[in-house]
């Protein structure tokens, strides 16, 4: 695709023009020396560009495989993944204040929030840059409805030009009056989180390679955690390790804080506190964590603290989660279906064990489609689907006894193949150091 003269920001001088490209953080990458690490323990690193060409093309193919125009993203895992460009991750979650168009024309305009254009000067496939129109009060305040006027016509022209009046086009997510004045200017809009989740689902080579790196990272990071962990630590110092260790090692955030000890591992979902961590506890944390090349690897593990031995209803647990995760991952094979992957898996009693919320769920940038319920939840939230080559997905456990006790937390990440699945996440799952 040949692209048009961008138009970065009215500041034409080398220091904007360096910030925007070989200063860039996405161009900088993790760091020689991380890389150097991932090629002597066997790791490829990603063509970062190729990853970006791919990713595109599975936009606009899907584009036009559910014959739409072009579509509209907020979210920002879909503008990462659309044009590999970022700006303050966390924050425009929840304040939408930058957004992208991909056409099926092949089209691509990123609106950057204020003065920020030149963030995206690394990327190619990046057409035009402008400066965002944010309708969110807090940056619009009384006058958002006139902005949100003002951001609904300035997109019309965009769609006109690029699909055609009267277009048929999908937006992640909108604000109500924007939203509203598209469809009353005859624009059919549908979903775009579906188109997006259907485009994100098959990993390419190079998402694969900057997984591996990011699982690789990631237990790094893990295994400090193992090394420093020891009672009368709290539960959040001990978290604090896993954060430091992502971020120094090419890592963005954490989705969660999903740490617990002792009697808080049952029932599961609790996040890091000040508990003191107590000698013999069960620890269980997931990871959650959005690593190296925006990654995310999301694996889980329960250790005992300090240096007894586990109880034997520690053990028994532990060993029924650990055979959950293991016979469960052998279904994750080409062609089974969504249906077959809920009603085939095992699980220890309902009755007698409380259970993590689901079975499986997809991973790419963060936890993504599909995700697989219990077949006593399929009724009410169970969809059908297909597994393909080239998913990634976890197979995931908690096991805690209704009548009391602690619980235990487990979960790998795996890569469907032709052949069957392929364990990304290596880090052993032992109870005891």
């Amino acid at each position: 695709m040949s692209s048009k003269l961008l138009q970065r920001s009215r500041d034409k001088t080398p220091e904007f023009s360096a910030a925007g490209s070989s200063l860039h953080h996405i161009n900088l990458g993790p760091g020689d020396a991380l890389h150097a690490q991932w090629l002597a323990d066997g790791l490829e690193l990603p063509d970062l560009s190729a990853m970006r060409e791919y990713r595109y093309k599975r936009v606009v193919d899907q584009l036009n495989r559910m014959d739409y125009g072009g579509i509209i993203l907020f979210d920002p895992m879909n503008i990462r993944y659309a044009s590999d460009s970022t700006n303050m991750q966390i924050w425009v979650m929840h304040n939408n204040s930058r957004y992208v168009w991909v056409g099926a024309d092949g089209s691509m305009i990123l609106w950057d929030y204020m003065d920020c254009e030149f963030l995206s000067a690394h990327n190619p496939l990046i057409q035009e840059t402008r400066p965002a129109t944010s309708t969110i009060f807090f940056l619009a305040g009384t006058r958002y409805a006139e902005k949100s006027r003002r951001w609904a016509n300035e997109m019309l022209d965009v769609i006109r030009e690029h699909a055609g009046d009267g277009a048929r086009i999908a937006i992640d997510q909108c604000g109500y009056l924007a939203y509203k004045a598209l469809e009353e200017a005859g624009v059919v809009i549908e979903n775009g989180q579906e188109l997006m989740e259907f485009a994100r689902r098959i990993k390419g080579e190079d998402e694969v390679k900057a997984m591996r790196c990011s699982v690789h990272a990631c237990q790094a990071s893990m295994h400090e955690m193992w090394e420093q962990f020891q009672p009368g630590m709290t539960e959040r110092e001990l978290w604090s390790i896993l954060h430091a260790g992502n971020i120094k090692r090419g890592g963005e955030w954490i989705e969660t804080q999903i740490l617990a000890s002792g009697p808080r591992t049952n029932p599961w979902m609790q996040e890091a506190s000040s508990r003191v961590i107590q000698e013999g506890d069960v620890l269980a944390y997931d990871t959650d964590l959005v690593g190296a090349y925006g990654m995310m690897t999301d694996i889980s593990r329960s250790w005992i603290v300090g240096e007894q031995s586990a109880s034997s209803e520690q053990q028994r647990i532990f060993d029924l989660a650990l055979q959950q995760v293991e016979r469960n991952a052998e279904l994750l094979t080409p062609g089974r279906s969504f249906y077959e992957l809920c009603h085939d898996a095992w699980t220890p009693s309902r009755d007698d064990y409380r259970h993590y919320s689901v079975m499986f769920h997809g991973v790419g940038q963060c936890d993504e489609y599909p995700e697989i319920p219990f077949p006593h939840a399929w009724e009410d939230w169970g969809f059908d689907g297909q597994l393909e080559a080239g998913m990634v997905l976890t197979s995931e456990a908690f096991v805690g006894a209704r009548s009391g006790g602690e619980g235990i937390k487990l979960e790998q990440q795996y890569l469907v193949r032709e052949h069957g699945p392929e364990l990304l996440s290596d880090y052993p799952m032992d109870l005891l150091r």
